[in-house]
């Protein structure tokens, strides 16, 4: 068994629809836009009535208008429309200008200036639109079964130039390599159903603090002071318990969890964990320790700190996993994949972690380490250290181990679905507020994923085309002004597992059965 119990899958709804809009509104792009999530079925040759059409429809505006009511001054409720819109479009770039484009064609300058006013300087809260977004979406996760996780990640953006707030040369996930990059650090809630992102920031590398007409040119806060990515992650997972959010397991890659005061202020916090750790961390194998401090002489001041020798020292993680038995190893199958189950070899033992605890008077505690060592490679790939408790099965185990894969998928359909590395703005606040907004259009998609995840390979269907006048040509698109490294033409995800097609394919569909009526909802997702 590797998948959690899930209870009745009751889904999400929203009150309102299109039809309360005026006959004018209506027909513009901004309603007509959301068609396309309803009319897949129709690019497909599925017989649709006009009930079912605007099921979605009435959702998604229901949906927007609750965010509306935390916007603050009226007179941002239709840009925060509009902008959610052109989010959920299939546009080949969502920044500012494009969205402009597809939600107002007839005016398109002022419609951009608008856009540019509410997303750049607009003086309203992230927080409390993100705090929105998590009444309207997690009680339609928990439906299909608590949190189980809080993950724990960042993500990079290449950029050019300087002038971008928080550009710097630095590690870039996306590129795998030091480049000139953007990065976000961000903490979200995970079951096995779904994953919503509930905290994010942007990381200010110390060039950037150091230099304050930089930091005034790019709007950021006169409170914001320079924090390392660790650091950010702590504050948040800090805030996520004081607002009492659903508790569940830290998850956290290598990067994260390598840091053994990291793991040591999640432990303090009352969060369990389990953190990828580098095959070098030292550790203590089982049945041996540190040495305790030394009896007291009777002169000078008594010592309390722990002791090594030659003969007593921890070993790295690596030399204890090839030092196992072929008998502490098992194949266990953890979550059913695209073509088969995904599988493989696992060990653990119990250890303690040594990292320079001869500073220290007492031993830490023991915790797993999990130990990943696939079929056909020449030594393990993976180790994670955890605090579950000594009770957890080898399955729950490897099952919150792989329950991170969560946060790549996040990432990749906020970035290849609402363009979330689209923002072509330089400010903190635009950086915040952008990603806020595809934060929020990401939740929509994620009450409605009961028909399909947004980014399940598509079919050959053709979806309706937006309205974009003609000859327009987003600005930063690679087609318009190539760079000398083609690589950062722009700032999309990598295409995972899907061929290039110029034009938006329709997407495979599955229909939801309507627990009241008996009929089925057919939605559209991409």
């Amino acid at each position: 068994m590797f998948e959690h119990d899930l209870f009745p899958k009751t889904g999400t709804h929203f009150s309102g629809s299109c039809s309360s809009l005026t006959e004018s509104e209506s027909r513009s792009p901004r309603c007509n836009g959301i068609r396309y999530l309803a009319k897949i079925q129709a690019a497909q040759g599925a017989e649709m009535d006009e009930r079912q059409e605007g099921a979605s429809e009435s959702r998604f505006w229901a949906y927007v208008e609750q965010l509306v009511s935390v916007i603050g001054h009226m007179d941002r409720a239709q840009p925060l429309r509009d902008y959610c819109m052109g989010l959920m479009m299939p546009c080949e770039r969502k920044s500012v200008e494009p969205i402009a484009a597809v939600t107002a064609p007839g005016r398109v300058a002022a419609q951009h200036q608008s856009l540019l006013h509410f997303v750049g300087a607009g003086r309203w809260s992230d927080e409390m639109v993100l705090a929105k977004v998590r009444e309207l979406v997690l009680p339609g996760m928990q439906c299909h079964g608590p949190i189980e996780a809080w993950i724990i990640d960042d993500t990079s953006f290449p950029k050019q130039g300087r002038h971008s707030v928080g550009v710097a040369r630095q590690y870039c996930g996306q590129l795998g390599k030091e480049e000139n990059c953007q990065v976000a650090v961000s903490l979200s809630l995970a079951n096995g159903h779904a994953s919503l992102p509930v905290a994010y920031r942007l990381y200010l590398p110390r060039e950037w603090m150091d230099d304050p007409e930089r930091l005034h040119k790019a709007g950021v806060p006169d409170d914001v002071i320079f924090k390392t990515k660790h650091e950010i992650a702590l504050e948040q997972l800090r805030w996520a318990c004081e607002a009492d959010l659903p508790r569940g397991v830290a998850l956290m890659d290598a990067g994260y969890g390598n840091n053994s005061d990291l793991r040591a202020d999640i432990t303090a916090l009352g969060l369990s964990y389990v953190a990828g750790i580098l095959s070098n961390t030292s550790v203590w194998a089982p049945g041996t320790g540190p040495l305790p401090a030394k009896n007291w002489s009777g002169r000078g001041r008594p010592t309390k700190l722990l002791r090594r020798d030659g003969a007593n020292r921890p070993t790295s993680v690596k030399k204890l996993a090839l030092a196992l038995p072929k008998r502490a190893w098992r194949t266990i199958t953890w979550r059913e994949g695209t073509a088969e189950p995904l599988s493989s070899r696992f060990a653990r033992v119990r250890v303690r972690a040594a990292r320079r605890d001869f500073k220290r008077s007492e031993s830490r505690p023991e915790e797993w380490l999990l130990i990943e060592w696939p079929k056909g490679e020449k030594e393990p790939t993976k180790y994670c250290l955890s605090t579950l408790p000594q009770d957890v099965t080898m399955q729950g185990l490897v099952y919150f181990a792989k329950l991170r894969w969560r946060i790549e998928r996040d990432y990749q359909e906020l970035k290849q679905e609402v363009g979330l590395g689209h923002f072509e703005g330089r400010g903190w606040r635009g950086f915040h507020h952008h990603a806020t907004l595809c934060i929020a259009t990401y939740g929509f998609l994620i009450s409605e994923r009961e028909t399909i995840p947004p980014s399940t390979p598509r079919s050959t269907g053709k979806l309706p085309s937006s309205t974009v006048p003609s000859g327009y040509r987003p600005r930063g698109s690679a087609a318009a002004t190539g760079t000398t490294h083609s690589e950062l033409d722009r700032d999309n995800a990598p295409k995972a597992e899907r061929s290039y097609c110029s034009t938006p394919a329709a997407m495979p569909m599955l229909h939801r059965a309507d627990r009241t009526t008996g009929t089925a909802q057919k939605l559209m997702t991409q």
